[in-house]
Order: structure tokens, then C-alpha cells, then sequence
């Protein structure tokens, strides 16, 4: 039976490229959530006042990729230790959140959060914020699989491929054979 994982590492096309390429997931959708404006659009989170996080909704199958590694690959995967930004993105759309929908995946999280922070993975504390999730509203058709659709950019050279090495240099057990 699927479940769902709902994160925000910074850029939502970032996030996704990575995701959709893990092995046990069937579906992530770039979206918002954690704010407190309806129906928001990409023009309303990036002007900063929705309060929503750039987020993606993965679905998955935790006999083949459990919350747990979902949540290790999140963490290496993008600067958990930097608040609100991301690189040269910043505001707090950019902030790297856990939304949980259980108390077990708020344990989970928890747990993987102090795991990664006693590795000592990174010189500076983690700043990622394990909330509940509320409602996660899909972005416009025009984000969704946009690194696979814009793979030439600037952007998606520059920031995403460099991501994409890194998961496949970190986990590429994990990832889907036509990824590879």
C-alpha cells in the first residue's frame, strides 16, 4: 500500500528531479504547503507573504523505499542546516520542512533529523522544521517534471544535474535503472 511523504528541500523542481528518481516511487507533485493563503500560485509563494514552503508530495511504496531512507536521501540532498534559503534562493518559500500526516512519521522524522545531526553530516546545526501537514495544494502543470522538460536551462545545468550526481553517487542502488 502506497503512502505519501510531503518535504521541502528549497526549489521544488530540484526536489522533484530527485524524488521521481528513486526506486518504490510512483508519483511526486511540486506544490505548496504550511501557509495560511488559499489556492495559492507561484506568483503568490514567491512573493513571500503566502507563508507556503515550494514542497513536493510523494507517493511511495514502503516495502521497496521506507519514510526513513526518504527522509536520509532528503537531508543529503539539499543544505538542511541553512534557514530559509537554499543556495541563491531565499525566503521562507525556500525553508526546508518535514510535513508529516502521522505520529509515525513525526517519530520517523524526528529520529532520522538526530541521526543525521549526531553523524555530523554537516558543521552547522539542522534548521529543518518537522510540522504537521495541513493541506498541500499542486503547482501549475507548467513545474511538474520541469527538469526533465527544460534539462538544457541554465538552472537546471547549474543546480539540479550537480543534485542528480550527488544522488547517484550517494544512492544509486536506489535509483530507478532508466535514471541511471
Amino acid at each position: 500500500m502506497n503512502e505519501l511523504a510531503t518535504l521541502a528541500g528549497g526549489c521544488f523542481w530540484c526536489t522533484e528531479a530527485l524524488f521521481k528518481r528513486l526506486k518504490g516511487v510512483s508519483s511526486v507533485i511540486p506544490g505548496y504547503t504550511g501557509g495560511n493563503t488559499p489556492n495559492p500560485t507561484y506568483e503568490d509563494v514567491c512573493e513571500g507573504s503566502s507563508g507556503h514552503a515550494e514542497s513536493i508530495q510523494v507517493t511511495f511504496d514502503p516495502s521497496q523505499i521506507p519514510y526513513e531512507k526518504l527522509l536520509e536521501i532528503f537531508f543529503h540532498t539539499h543544505n538542511p542546516t541553512t534557514l530559509n534559503q537554499q543556495g541563491n534562493d531565499k525566503g521562507t518559500q525556500y525553508r526546508s520542512a518535514i510535513f508529516y500526516s502521522s505520529a509515525e512519521q513525526h517519530t520517523i522524522a524526528e529520529k532520522v533529523k538526530v541521526k543525521i545531526e549526531n553523524e555530523k553530516v554537516y558543521d552547522n546545526p539542522i534548521v529543518t522544521e518537522i510540522i504537521p501537514l495541513s493541506v498541500f495544494y499542486a503547482a501549475e502543470d507548467y513545474h511538474k517534471n520541469y527538469f526533465d522538460n527544460n534539462d538544457t536551462a541554465p538552472y537546471c545545468n547549474i543546480i539540479i544535474s550537480p543534485k542528480i550526481h550527488k544522488l547517484l553517487n550517494l544512492y544509486g542502488k536506489d535509483v530507478k535503472d532508466e535514471y541511471r
